[in-house]
């Protein structure tokens, strides 16, 4: 495993300290398992949306598509 923290994982790592709450309090409030939370955190490549989404939205977040290409075009 890479030493880059994916930004999901940071995320969810952050909001869950910045809430006070252990993976295991978070595992249990979102209703996933300890395993996954710590797979989430730690960046696994592959998770089942479904429960990312349980995990987001106790942060008021879910996962939503985003262009590749950002365009930053003022003129627009």
């Amino acid at each position: 495993m890479g030493t880059n923290i994916n930004p999901l994982a940071a995320y969810v790592r952050a909001k869950r300290k910045s809430l006070k709450f252990s993976q295991e309090e978070l595992a249990f409030k979102s209703g996933v398992g300890l395993r996954f939370l710590r797979e989430l955190e730690r960046g696994k490549t592959t998770l089942r949306l479904d429960k990312v989404n349980q995990v987001l939205e106790l942060f008021g977040k879910q996962v939503g598509i985003t262009d590749l290409e950002q365009n930053y075009d003022t003129e627009s």
